[in-house]
């Protein structure tokens, strides 16, 4: 029924019409006696003439009372005026969620201090074993101050006779108008699997309903649609909600607060509303996941890069701390090494003015030649060995090198004019190539490089190959 505006209900006069829904019309009213604004929900006749649902729902009612919390509107008074039944509830001033969700999404840091708000009234609530059971943006207001305020709290079980096996009609988001199609496609949408097949709502019911709450928060859509009730319960029975929907970059962590919500089966939900709180709270300020070029390319690097990556980064900064405390704490300046190579009597370098000795890389050991052969001599030792397989060569040796591993040594031998190589262990030298007289000697990875005269720096491939000049010699380059 319509009440006109001036109408009085006991001590309380109607200033217009709020709102209509499945549990009666709302009215702005003033309270005659304490002069205050309040909002006055009239019962509709079928619950309001039923003694039974009545008694039940003033114990409801009374529990609800009880739950003295910021984010809960207030049930003043169940009162009556002749055959009129009707809630005096607290007023509050503000637009629905569903108001501001007709406006598109809201920002997701936004969306994480309106449903913890909501959380932090259901965790008072189910702690009193009070559940709400019809959570749906139109069940929630958010003042100009930003306070969420969660309204009807407690009324859906009104709804059951008592006694009754719970129905699917019974349900407060289809107890109105529910064969209509589009009538309810508001409401539907934010039940439970388990509301849906007309079983017993509990807490967990709630926190199903809160993650379809957040995923229209964060989509702008709801999580189940249809055409009709019966489509978009359907889709809560069976559907998966699409994520492809929610906004990018959001962080990890928010999504699976979002999918553990809406669990189809309770026993895999969150089981209490404080988890989902304090999961909640400590996603503030981090809805949306940290988006650094660094961060983005590892997140697309396989495992393999990854964990390579994270071990040069680790020894990078074991390098980094070492210099710095070698700076902070400088070792003692190493002791200079000074020793004498003598060669026996008999010996002398045969270099002919050129190289006669070199040190191998690693330190450890030293080739010189002498009587046109190759000597080895570890710095270990007092004694040289002659390196077996050059003392069949047949001219002087000249500039020895070793290879970068210490297993080999170059060599030119001016008998034949050939770069050659050996073994240090000893064996038959290999020829490389034919070159002039080198003014110096070097073995790298890849190469042997020499100078010639008039020429410029000249490499050539320990296995043989082409000389190449790698540095031509200039007009005004001298070499001596």
């Amino acid at each position: 029924m319509s009440i006109s505006p001036g109408t009085t209900l006991g001590t309380h006069e109607i200033v217009g019409l709020l709102g209509a829904g499945g549990m009666g019309e709302v009215y702005r009213a003033r309270d005659t006696k304490l002069n205050r604004q309040v909002a006055i929900k009239v019962l509709p006749d079928a619950y309001a003439s039923d003694p039974d649902r009545v008694t039940r729902f003033h114990r409801e009612a009374q529990a609800v009372a009880a739950l003295n919390h910021p984010n809960i509107a207030a049930i003043y008074d169940l009162a009556e005026h002749g055959s009129t039944k009707f809630l005096v509830l607290e007023l509050i001033e503000g637009e629905t969620l569903a108001d501001r969700l007709r406006g598109g999404p809201v920002p997701p840091e936004e969306a994480l201090v309106i449903i913890k708000q909501v959380l932090e009234a259901l965790e008072v609530a189910h702690e009193k074993g009070i559940c709400h059971r019809d959570l749906k943006p139109a069940n929630l207001k958010v003042t100009a101050d930003g306070v969420v305020k969660v309204l009807d709290f407690g009324l859906a079980k009104f709804m059951q006779a008592p006694g009754s096996q719970p129905l699917l009609t019974n349900s407060p988001t289809l107890s109105v108008a529910g064969t209509y199609p589009g009538v309810i496609l508001g409401t539907a949408g934010y039940m439970s699997p388990e509301q849906a097949k007309g079983y017993e709502a509990d807490h967990r019911s709630d926190l199903f309903s809160v993650g379809c709450i957040l995923y229209e928060l964060l989509s702008g859509r709801q999580a189940f649609e249809g055409e009709t009730a019966s489509e978009i319960l359907a889709g809560v029975l069976k559907s998966d909600v699409d994520f492809s929907k929610l906004p990018p970059r959001l962080n990890p962590r928010l999504i699976d607060l979002l999918k553990r919500c809406l669990e189809k089966n309770p026993k895999k939900r969150w089981h209490a509303a404080a988890d989902v709180r304090v999961e909640a709270e400590a996603l503030t300020g981090r809805a949306i996941a940290e988006d650094t070029p660094a961060k983005s390319a590892a997140r697309a690097w396989p495992l393999w890069k990854r964990v390579v990556f994270a071990s040069a980064f680790t020894i990078f900064g074991a390098v980094i701390a070492t210099v710095a405390f070698r700076q902070i704490n400088p070792p003692p300046p190493s002791p200079v090494a000074r020793f004498i190579i003598a060669l026996p009597e008999e010996q002398t370098l045969s270099a002919a003015g050129r190289v006669a000795i070199a040190l191998s890389p690693d330190g450890t050991q030293l080739v010189y030649t002498a009587d046109n052969r190759l000597y080895i001599r570890p710095l270990s030792g007092f004694e040289a060995r002659p390196l077996v397989g050059s003392e069949s060569l047949n001219g002087a040796v000249v500039n020895p090198v070793f290879s970068p591993d210490g297993q080999s040594i170059a060599f030119r031998h001016s008998g034949d004019g050939m770069l050659k190589r050996i073994s240090v262990g000893g064996g038959a030298p290999v020829s490389i190539a034919a070159i002039p007289q080198p003014f110096g000697m070097s073995w790298s990875d890849r190469a042997i490089v020499f100078a010639e005269p008039g020429k410029g720096v000249i490499s050539v491939s320990p296995n043989g190959g082409p000389l190449e000049v790698i540095a031509p010699a200039t007009a005004d380059e001298v070499v001596d």
